[in-house]
C-alpha cells in the first residue's frame, strides 16, 4: 500500500497552500560577524550570543494581565500558550524596559512585539505611539497583518509605510491618523520628513530582524529615524545574531536594556520514526490516508494541512466515510477550540485535523502518530508538527504525503533537519 497511490478521488481538495495564516519570515541571513570583545552582555565575542539577565517566565497569557480584548484577539487568532520567547519578553516590554530579544525566526517573535504593543497603546488617542521597522516590504506587511488580527476587538488602525506603494495615498492616511506605524526604514524616514508621520507620541519604537536590517545597509536610515523620536522613546530590538553592528546600536540608543536569549528550538527529531508515501497526485491524498486509516490502528494521531479550508474540507470528507475526527483552526471561536483539545487531551477524540498556526500549542503525550497531509510551506514548522508525537521521551511516527510537486520541498527537510525520511514500509501498523 505505501508507494501505489490508489485511483484518482473524484474529491478535488483545496489548494495546499493558500496563503497560510501568519507564515515565519525568512530567516536572517548569512551567519553573524564576530561582535568586538568589549560587546556588553555578549558570553563569548566568537558566537555573538548574548547572555540573558531576565529569567521570569510567564507561562499563560491569562496571567499577564493583558486587556480582555487584546486576550481575546490573542486567543481569536489561534494562540493557545505564549511561545518561549513570549513568555518571557512581552511581560518586560509592557513594563517599559529596553528589550533586546535575541531568537530564531519561527519563534513566535513578531507576536511577541505585537502583544506588547497593543496593551501599551492608548486607543482613543489617534496618534502614531508605536513604530516598528522591519527589513523588507513584505515583512512589514506581514507584521502589520499580525498587529491587526490581534488587535481585532480594539479598533486598531495600524498602518504599513513601504516602498513601492503610493506616496500620496500613505500621506493621507497617516495625516488622519493611525496608532501603530510598521514600515521599512527608507520609506518611514521619508514619512517623517514630509511631516506625513508625527512623532511627538511614539513611545515604542521597534526593531525586527535588526542583523539583517544593517546587513542591507539600513543603518543611516535608521539612526536617522532614532534622531527624530522623543528622547523618553522606549526601544525594542529583535535579532537572530548578535554582530558588533547590532550592539552598537543596542549600546547607543538603549537604556540599561533587558536582554532574552531564546536558543534554537530544543525540539529534536530524535526517536521519531520519519516515512513518506509517494501518492504523485493531490487527489489521490484523501483515498491513501483512508487505506492508511484501515491499516493502523490509531491511539491517537494529529493531521496537519497548511490551510484552514482544507481542514475543514478533509474534516467533512473523513466525516463521509465514517471515520471519528476532530478539527480545530484558528477561524473556530476559542470555547470551541478549547472543547475539541479537552476531548483530544482527554482521550475521547482520538484523531486531530489542524492547520501550523497550532502546531505549537499541543502537548498530547499519547500522540503517536503525525500525518503531513500537505508538507509545512516552512521548513522551521516541520520539527514543531512531528517534534511533539516524540516528546516526553516517547516514541512517535510521521508519515509525510508527498505528492510529485513536494518531492524538492522533503529534500529540503531532509537537508535543512541532516536528517532521512524513508519510504514508507509494508509492516506499518508494528511500529506505530
Amino acid at each position: 500500500m505505501a508507494s501505489t497511490a490508489p485511483a484518482a478521488s473524484k474529491d478535488a481538495a483545496p489548494a495546499a497552500t493558500e496563503s497560510a495564516p501568519a507564515a515565519a519570515a525568512a530567516p536572517a541571513a548569512g551567519a553573524a560577524p564576530a561582535a568586538s570583545s568589549g560587546a556588553a552582555g555578549v558570553s563569548d565575542p566568537d558566537e555573538a550570543v548574548i547572555e540573558s539577565n531576565w529569567d521570569q517566565v510567564v507561562e499563560n497569557f491569562d496571567d499577564m494581565s493583558l486587556r480582555p480584548e487584546l486576550l481575546r484577539g490573542i486567543y481569536a487568532y489561534g494562540f493557545e500558550r505564549p511561545s518561549a520567547i513570549q513568555q518571557r519578553a512581552i511581560m518586560p516590554v509592557i513594563a517599559g524596559h529596553d528589550v533586546i530579544a535575541q531568537a530564531q525566526s519561527g519563534t513566535g517573535k513578531t507576536a511577541t512585539f505585537s502583544i506588547s504593543i497593543l496593551q501599551s497603546i492608548d486607543v482613543s488617542l489617534k496618534q502614531c505611539q508605536a513604530l516598528v521597522l522591519a527589513p523588507t516590504r513584505e515583512l512589514a506587511q506581514q507584521i502589520q497583518k499580525v498587529v491587526v488580527a490581534l488587535g481585532d476587538y480594539m479598533n486598531i488602525e495600524c498602518f504599513s509605510a513601504v516602498g513601492g506603494t503610493s506616496v500620496r495615498e500613505a500621506m493621507a492616511k497617516l495625516q488622519e491618523g493611525v496608532h501603530i506605524v510598521v514600515g521599512t526604514p527608507g520609506r518611514v524616514f521619508d514619512m517623517i520628513q514630509r511631516r506625513a508621520l508625527k512623532t511627538d507620541h511614539i513611545k515604542i519604537f521597534c526593531l525586527d530582524e535588526a542583523d539583517e536590517m544593517l546587513s542591507r545597509g539600513f543603518k543611516d536610515q535608521i539612526y536617522d529615524v532614532f534622531q527624530l523620536l522623543p528622547p523618553t522613546t522606549q526601544v525594542v530590538l529583535l535579532s537572530a545574531t548578535m554582530p558588533a553592528e547590532v550592539l552598537e546600536v543596542t549600546t547607543k540608543f538603549m537604556r540599561d536594556p533587558i536582554r532574552i536569549l531564546v536558543k534554537r528550538d530544543e525540539l529534536t527529531l530524535e526517536g521519531i520514526k520519519q516515512f513518506y508515501i509517494a501518492v504523485e497526485k493531490e487527489e489521490w491524498k484523501l483515498d491513501t490516508l483512508s487505506d492508511l486509516y484501515e491499516t493502523v490502528t490509531i491511539t491517537q494521531a494529529v493531521i496537519f494541512c497548511n490551510t484552514r479550508r482544507k481542514v475543514d474540507w478533509l474534516t467533512e470528507k473523513l466525516q463521509a466515510r465514517e471515520f471519528t475526527v476532530s478539527a480545530m483552526h484558528g477561524d473556530m471561536e476559542q470555547q470551541q477550540r478549547e472543547v475539541i483539545m479537552k476531548e483530544f487531551r482527554s482521550g475521547s477524540s482520538r484523531v486531530l485535523i489542524t492547520t501550523d498556526l497550532l502546531a505549537r500549542g499541543i502537548d498530547v503525550q499519547q500522540v503517536s502518530l503525525v500525518i503531513n497531509y500537505d508538507l509545512p510551506t516552512s521548513r522551521e514548522n516541520y520539527i514543531h508538527r512531528i517534534g511533539r508525537g516524540g516528546r516526553f521521551g516517547r516514541k512517535g511516527v510521521a508519515i509525510n504525503f508527498v505528492a510529485t510537486e513536494d518531492v524538492p520541498a522533503l529534500r529540503d527537510i531532509e537537508r535543512f533537519y541532516q536528517t532521512q525520511v524513508d519510504e514508507m514500509p509494508m509492516q506499518i501498523a508494528d511500529l506505530i
